[in-house]
């Protein structure tokens, strides 16, 4: 096994039970926290561990300025994935709903943060295993093979964006910079939670959905790569940064980027959410 960005249901079907395959439940509701996690004791994928969004992904305790869903604590996030099973050598695989929920593509990114690149994403989420008749299981989890905090220090900063950054970049040409949230909160027409409507003068709008089929699997890397393209234009896309309203549906963007050959394109955490933290920074409301 060597995925690192999406794999099939089928694929993982028959690689259930490898020892050296990690799967990890990552469903999440922002309006119900808990919702997932009841989820996964209801019914998920054999073998199954849980990650939550806010306890396990995010740091909730960090100042406004680094977003709604700051980065966790690195000795935190190396004890949970040792707790989950998760060494170097570790095949993982992480699922959502597939609907649309993408903490997901949050854990693949902080799994590439810490440099584990043999990660990936299951196509069409737990949705789509459902569909296919795919074997479940239900009740209380089994305690799992804890293999000790996993053997690096830091996150790798390079592949981080900070807003700094995002600030002094202002004057370059568009279609370096995408923003995942829907048009019409990057529009700054309605804003259901942060402060302030709008979005980066100079963004450019990716709304995350619309790298899905209809069936909510990805669409073709051949069609995501023609999209992105005509979005970033001539910039390379090592040179693009992602952000998204707190930190979250943004890393579906840079999946799809990678899924589709685009490789390197780094994401400013902080999201609008940290971006508006600072009044004197610069907000543009309309389309593009």
């Amino acid at each position: 096994m060597n995925w690192t960005t999406l794999v099939s249901v089928d694929d993982l079907r028959a690689a259930l039970g490898a020892r050296d395959l990690v799967v990890v439940d990552a469903r999440f509701g922002l309006g119900d926290p808990g919702a997932g996690e009841a989820a996964w004791r209801a019914s998920r994928i054999p073998g199954a561990r849980y990650a939550h969004l806010d306890r396990d992904l995010s740091d909730k305790t960090r100042p406004a300025s680094e977003g709604r869903h700051p980065l966790p604590p690195i000795a935190d996030f190396r004890a949970k994935l040792g707790a989950w099973g998760i060494g170097p050598d570790a095949q993982v695989v992480v699922y959502d709903a597939g609907d649309g929920a993408m903490a997901a593509a949050r854990l693949w990114w902080l799994l590439r943060l810490v440099g584990h690149r043999h990660a990936a994403v299951l196509d069409g989420g737990f949705a789509a295993w459902s569909d296919a008749g795919a074997t479940v299981e239900a009740g209380e989890p089994s305690a799992g093979n804890d293999v000790g905090a996993y053997p690096v220090q830091a996150f790798d900063s390079t592949q981080v964006a900070t807003t700094d950054e995002v600030l002094a970049r202002l004057a370059q040409s568009p279609g370096w910079l995408l923003d995942a949230r829907n048009g019409e909160r990057f529009r700054g027409e309605v804003e259901p939670i942060d402060r302030v409507a709008g979005h980066v003068p100079g963004a450019r709008n990716r709304p995350f959905s619309e790298n899905l089929a209809a069936d909510g699997t990805f669409k073709p890397a051949a069609m995501l790569r023609m999209e992105f393209a005509a979005l970033l234009g001539d910039v390379a896309p090592d040179r693009v940064v992602h952000m998204c309203g707190s930190g979250v549906t943004a890393c579906h963007n840079l999946l799809a980027m990678e899924h589709a050959g685009l490789a390197g394109s780094r994401f400013c955490a902080p999201s609008w959410s940290g971006w508006i933290d600072d009044p004197d920074r610069p907000v543009a409301t309309g389309p593009v």
